[in-house]
């Protein structure tokens, strides 16, 4: 039982029940007492990690991600966290891996904790199966979930994310339209992100009338030295390319690493891209043309519908927004 919960119930909004378990004066008696009433029925008991806070309701929200080492994955952390903080929010964070079973047992240990709503980080959160993406639908019936960077049609689950598809698939015509005729494309998962990039890649090339598009695509090694290894074992083969389209910054920093120890000239006969601008992509020399996808945006704008939804409004179920891409010293885009 959270104020969630107790909103639902007592038919007002959860600002209303903040208000009531505030003090606040700003509420009728007839209102108070409705709320007080559900509240008694359900036995609901402020929570202690909450009073240590000098808080009246548990105002925590739980956050969800595989590796809050990822620069990615740090940044919408840190921009969550910020977000929530001005709205008088606190955050509880857990690094689940990419294991199932292991994200299973973080949301139930946060649902434990009476969170009032779940951001999940990452597209990772989003299986194929049905049944095992069940899990997130019966949290969905106890507190509203919102899906950072994945998609997942559910009631009371709202998704936030950047057309990865339409972001890649500008970018790689734009790297046909500069003069590359033979790109490539690396990738490290095919999770729901990873499989929309994949996509915009493949439909750029058919579109530019690119043979087997998908001969193209490569899996790659996670590690930054070992896939631009791979690149050079690629390379070694006779297998000849022009363009590298990288699905995030490591992988492209990997294609200049290959590219310098190759002797081959950036962006002179190899362009290369990364994507989510992250700060390897302006660490990298030369700078790498990157895809932003407004990772903060895409936060900012989670809270601030979550915060709608406390309040009793309707959001759309899903909330999609375009990338952005930068050129710089590694395209003649």
């Amino acid at each position: 039982m959270n104020i969630y919960d107790i909103s639902k119930q007592a038919g007002v909004s959860i600002a209303t029940v903040s208000r009531v378990l505030n003090g606040s004066p700003k509420v009728s008696p007839k209102t108070k007492e409705k709320v007080l009433q559900v509240m008694e029925q359900n036995g609901y008991v402020l929570n202690a990690f909450a009073r240590s806070l000098g808080l009246n309701t548990m105002r925590t929200i739980g956050i969800l991600c595989a590796d809050a080492s990822d620069i990615y994955l740090a940044s919408a952390i840190y921009f969550l966290e910020r977000e929530l903080r001005k709205n008088g929010y606190a955050s509880m964070l857990c690094c689940t891996g990419y294991h199932l079973e292991e994200r299973q047992q973080y949301l139930q240990l946060l649902l434990s904790r009476n969170v009032d709503a779940l951001f999940l980080v990452g597209s990772n959160f989003v299986e194929k199966s049905a049944l095992k993406n069940s899990y997130l639908k019966e949290a969905a019936k106890k507190v509203p979930i919102f899906i950072l960077n994945g998609s997942m049609a559910a009631k009371n689950i709202y998704s936030i994310l950047c057309d990865d598809r339409q972001s890649i698939l500008e970018l790689t015509n734009s790297i046909l339209l500069s003069g590359s005729a033979s790109p490539i494309y690396l990738y490290r998962s095919l999770n729901y992100s990873g499989k929309r990039k994949l996509e915009g890649f493949l439909d750029a090339c058919k579109s530019n009338g690119i043979a087997s598009p998908s001969s193209r695509a490569f899996p790659c090694p996670p590690n930054i030295m070992q896939a631009s290894v791979f690149l050079q074992d690629l390379a070694d083969t006779g297998f000849y390319f022009d363009a590298c389209i990288a699905s995030d910054d490591e992988l492209a920093v990997s294609a200049v690493k290959y590219a310098q120890a190759s002797g081959r000239q950036v962006p002179g006969n190899l362009q290369i891209t990364g994507y989510n601008a992250s700060l390897l992509s302006v660490c990298s020399t030369p700078e790498i043309t990157t895809v932003d996808n407004r990772v903060e945006f895409m936060c900012v704008t989670a809270v601030s519908l979550l915060m709608q939804v406390f309040d009793g409004k309707d959001i759309p179920a899903q909330t999609m927004f375009t990338g952005n891409i930068i050129s710089r010293a590694t395209t003649h885009i």
